[in-house]
């Protein structure tokens, strides 16, 4: 049936939006920066897993490993470099600061490799399975695997864990969170290591399912997941979740009505009517602040 089949095309990009989502939303929460230059960690993540496979001859799980951590150790340095000492700046210098970080990482890759685009090799067998009528391919049930368990693993990691404890204690007041003892700078840090790692995950996952990448490939991701963070409400992690899966199935929906040429602008629409109707998005909370 189509229209399954759809929606399973949809819930697999959705996925991808879903695992960016959580590290704009996460690094939101804590510290209240869009980190812009996060498009680019899912594109480095991309070439590791690309680099994995194709030189190292990594199967799909130890290339997906492999990025997940030098990601996260990318994202560590970015913060410590680009973002510490502007933590007490206007928003708009953070802001700046992280486009300009992320055209430097753009055209640094570009620098050392060219902005010919890479294909990923095919490392599964192109099988599918009948359901419903529905064609549904083995790469999408692994890629919905693979984000159930990194998400069920996030929410194990926020609610259960010693520094998710500290990550929500900081997100709530940093200052208070400062007096109580607990370490803020290691706790911003370990913030986009978890972020910058999902989307190093989804960089590979993204490279195995759509087999091109090149050293542009995040900038329309990223702006996609930003807009499905802000669907669900930035600052919430399940929202970010539902904001990238409903983004997905919204485009793969659009694409399949035969405006394909709109499944781009679709993103922006959304995003345009849910700062008209609800400006906190789905699980966000109005704040009041003072000016």
């Amino acid at each position: 049936m189509e229209w399954l089949q759809q929606l399973v095309n949809g819930i697999s990009l959705g996925s991808i939006y879903a695992l960016i989502a959580l590290g704009y939303t996460m690094v939101y929460g804590i510290i209240k920066l869009i980190n812009f230059a996060h498009g680019d960690v899912f594109m480095l993540g991309a070439f590791i897993g690309f680099f994995a496979i194709a030189r190292w001859d990594m199967g799909f799980f130890p290339a997906l490993l492999l990025a997940m951590l030098l990601c996260a150790i990318i994202g560590v340095i970015i913060e410590r470099v680009a973002y510490k000492r502007l933590r007490n700046a206007t928003r708009i210098a953070a802001l700046i600061t992280a486009i300009g970080v992320s055209l430097l990482i753009e055209y640094t890759v570009i620098f050392f490799r060219g902005a010919t685009p890479e294909a990923y090799p095919q490392i599964m067998a192109e099988t599918s399975i009948n359901f419903l009528g529905a064609n549904i391919s083995t790469k999408s049930l692994l890629i919905l695997m693979v984000t159930i368990v990194l998400m069920l693993l996030l929410q194990f990691i926020v609610h259960k864990t010693k520094i998710g404890k500290a990550m929500r204690a900081v997100s709530h007041d940093a200052d208070a969170a400062r007096l109580m003892g607990i370490n803020v700078d290691n706790t911003i840090s370990a913030t986009f290591a978890i972020g910058s790692a999902l989307a190093g995950a989804a960089g590979v996952i993204f490279g195995f399912y759509y087999t091109r990448i090149d050293p542009l490939m995040g900038i329309l991701p990223g702006l996609k997941a930003f807009v499905a963070a802000v669907l669900g409400g930035i600052g919430s992690i399940p929202g970010a979740m539902v904001g990238g899966l409903v983004l997905g199935v919204v485009e793969s929906i659009v694409n399949a009505v035969g405006y394909s040429l709109w499944r781009d602008a679709a993103a922006f629409v959304i995003l345009i009517f849910i700062l008209i109707v609800k400006p906190s998005g789905i699980f966000g909370k109005n704040v009041r602040e003072k000016v």
